[in-house]
């Protein structure tokens, strides 16, 4: 009997979108959203500056890909506002993920072309999305509209 080696598959997960596209999560960084703050508090100018922040390290990480920010949901859990304005609170966990899908172009070689984006997003706990697990908006990615096709 001969066992047929098992073949490592080149994504962490694959997602179906809601267009029906199917999309493999090559990479992924999750982070702490508010690791790195020393002082203040949760508020629109901190979450600003965090989130230019991702979208900067994204653009770094992935040069060859579009960068895509998923609109992050934000909470304003009290009514307290400091000297920055009222609290305000993104999910707890920041993503940074490398995705690829089929080319676009129909022109293009199936075999040697695949398109490709990263997408910033934020999500309640630090979980891989998948098939059966994934933020609603992350489902959403207009992916003609945003990916870019790329030569293997």
């Amino acid at each position: 009997m001969h066992h047929r080696p098992k073949v490592p598959t080149m994504s962490l997960t694959r997602i179906v979108l809601a267009s029906g596209r199917s999309v493999d999560l090559a990479e992924l960084r999750l982070t702490s959203t508010y690791g790195g703050l020393l002082e203040g508090y949760p508020c629109k100018p901190v979450n600003d500056l965090r989130i230019k922040a991702l979208l900067g390290t994204a653009e770094r990480a992935f040069p060859n890909t579009p960068v895509h920010l998923v609109p992050p949901p934000r909470e304003y859990p009290d009514q307290y506002a400091g000297a920055f304005g009222r609290v305000e609170v993104l999910p707890s966990v920041a993503c940074v993920g490398l995705f690829s899908s089929t080319a676009l172009d129909p022109a293009n070689d199936p075999v040697l072309y695949r398109s490709g984006l990263t997408v910033v997003w934020f999500q309640p706990t630090p979980y891989v999305p998948s098939a059966c697990a994934a933020e609603p908006a992350l489902r959403d990615v207009d992916w003609p509209a945003l990916a870019r096709d790329f030569e293997l």
